[in-house]
């Protein structure tokens, strides 16, 4: 579960992808970029690859994180993937446990399960995934979701209990066999807090709750007991960097998914658009606001800059896992951005 850290890096790297769509491009050109760049990163020995669950964007091709960590699973030999994550209220606990022990079995010791409590989109569109419009509900019946998907995964819940018959496959009926570990994700105090009391590690959403980081680890690591799982606390952050060959460039592209947030924070969701289509937006004195609060919290630049900020995040955080996001127009520059941070880093050319 613990990562490593390799070359000069302080703590393990890892990458979060939401398979964006680009103006001009489409969700198969998405899903390619995604492959090549999960590849890249196991070459370069970067610890885990994960995928996030959105829904009715169209800027993002990952509504479904089983089948793409199936497609990259067949791609890749040793990198671990992830769900960062499934939003546990918008699923029933058995269809995840299946899923996720389907995906085990066919990367064994591979597969990391995280869970989140948030719908990963607009109220209908939650609502229409749930089949409900108590959506409040969901999220406050959270604890007893985990603790079912947690007896599915292990099958055991205990006699007399309306599941205990029941069994989530593949899984332990079928014979004894590794089993995906838990992460629990938030971007606020409460998944924080539970994830201190079962002893689970915990992955922070920093790069779009940066305000909270801080409160939310102290409170991960004060509630933090031990358990079968850890020993002690294990903090990952969630962390939106990108590099590029010259400030510029990484400006340009940056600002491709500044602009794709302000529209989907102002209702108008669509495809991440171009360089060129978002340099010659006018944005309004609170569009501006907006955009430059959203990048001050995008490390970009050249790669020893965007190094330093990580390095810099690392001891004001004290985290012990960064994993990197770009959410950006361009595929290329998203590979490229991996590349240059790797060789920034001093990681391997080809982890074994």
């Amino acid at each position: 579960m613990r990562g490593e850290a390799r070359g000069s890096a302080p703590v393990p790297l890892s990458v979060l992808d939401l398979a964006n769509v680009g103006a001009g491009c489409t969700s198969r050109d998405a899903l390619a970029a995604t492959a090549e760049t999960a590849q890249l990163a196991e070459r370069r020995g970067f610890t885990r690859y994960w995928i996030a669950e959105h829904h009715s964007m169209p800027g993002v091709a990952s509504s479904s994180p089983a089948v793409v960590l199936a497609h990259l699973a067949a791609r890749t030999d040793r990198i671990r993937l992830g769900s960062g994550g499934v939003m546990l209220p918008n699923h029933a606990p058995l269809v995840i446990a299946e899923q996720f022990g389907t995906l085990e079995a066919l990367a064994p010791g591979r597969i990391d399960l995280g869970l989140g409590r948030a719908p990963g989109t607009d109220g209908a569109t939650a609502a229409a995934l749930r089949r409900t419009s108590r959506l409040q509900e969901g999220a406050e019946e959270f604890p007893q979701q985990l603790a079912e998907l947690t007896h599915f995964l292990d099958g055991d819940f205990p006699d007399g209990h309306r599941y205990a018959r029941i069994h989530a496959v593949p899984g332990p009926v079928q014979g004894a066999s590794g089993r995906p570990p838990l992460w629990l994700l938030g971007s606020s105090g409460f998944s924080a807090q539970l994830a201190g009391s079962l002893g689970l590690p915990f992955a922070f959403a920093h790069h779009f709750s940066a305000r909270n980081t801080l409160p939310a680890l102290e409170l991960y690591r004060e509630s933090f007991r031990p358990s079968a799982v850890l020993d002690e606390p294990y903090a990952l952050i969630g962390a939106a960097a990108l590099a590029a060959d010259d400030e510029a460039q990484a400006r340009r592209q940056v600002l491709t998914g500044a602009l794709a947030m302000l529209r989907l924070r102002t209702g108008r969701a669509g495809l991440v658009p171009t360089p060129e289509e978002a340099e010659a937006y006018s944005f309004s004195g609170a569009e501006r606001d907006f955009v430059d609060s959203w990048l001050a919290n995008v490390t970009h630049g050249t790669p020893d800059a965007v190094r330093d900020g990580l390095d810099a995040l690392v001891k004001r955080t004290g985290a012990d896992e960064l994993m990197l996001t770009a959410n950006v127009h361009t595929p290329s520059a998203r590979v490229r951005s991996y590349e240059l941070l790797a060789d920034a880093y001093d990681l391997p050319s080809e982890a074994r």
